[in-house]
């Protein structure tokens, strides 16, 4: 992933917010030296954003689609209630692995519900409502999980999508990649659907908050 944040700021920013506690900094270690694509994970930067956004919403239920290997699903489980519960879905049996043994050695396992199998199987089970989705997985799909979850969401729910400047690649009009094209897509429908608004903010790699009218 090219940043889209210059890479000085981008740490200043870092430096500058409360460091990730030691059982996220031992997981993000272990993804970096034994996963492919390390930079899928969000990191402590954004890992904090997601913890912020389910506390100052109160969100008791979460929805992530997109699991890897667990960074977010535990950044934001550390903000939930008691009775708060996260069901967090992927598809690699490979990033499981690693996810389920972090999770059950972490104190918010009990909070965590993984589910693996495609995305959209996975939604179509599922009764909402949502307070808060985090959507972080295929990007040729968004379009997909945005519908799915859109009637899960609670009155006052958020959806937050991740990667929606792609590196920046969503400006080269000549880059014909299946998810440049579903990303730029994706962010010119959800701009101009009149069910919601949104937000496009330059964290990370991009991220989308989109809420009902």
């Amino acid at each position: 992933m090219i940043p889209v944040v210059e890479p000085d700021i981008d740490r200043y920013a870092t430096e500058h917010t409360t460091p990730e506690p030691d059982f996220l900094a031992e997981l993000a270690a272990e993804t970096r030296e034994s996963v492919a694509n390390p930079q899928m994970m969000v990191g402590p930067l954004e890992g904090r954003f997601l913890q912020t956004l389910v506390f100052v919403t109160g969100a008791r239920r979460v929805l992530e689609i997109g699991m890897f290997t667990g960074y977010s699903a535990l950044s934001m489980a550390e903000a939930l209630p008691p009775d708060g519960r996260i069901v967090t879905c992927d598809v690699d049996p490979k990033v499981e692995a690693v996810a389920r043994r972090h999770i059950e050695a972490s104190p918010w396992a009990d909070r965590i519900d993984i589910r693996m199998g495609p995305a959209l199987d996975t939604l179509a089970g599922l009764e909402g409502p949502f307070d808060l989705v985090f959507i972080d997985a295929d990007k040729a799909q968004y379009r997909h999980y945005f519908e799915a979850v859109l009637p899960l969401l609670s009155e006052r729910g958020l959806i937050v999508v991740d990667n929606v400047l792609w590196s920046g690649k969503v400006l080269d009009a000549t880059d014909e990649t299946d998810d440049t094209r579903a990303l730029v897509a994706f962010n010119d429908q959800v701009a101009s659907d009149p069910r919601v608004v949104a937000v496009m903010l330059t964290i990370r790699d991009g991220v989308t908050l989109i809420r009902r009218r």
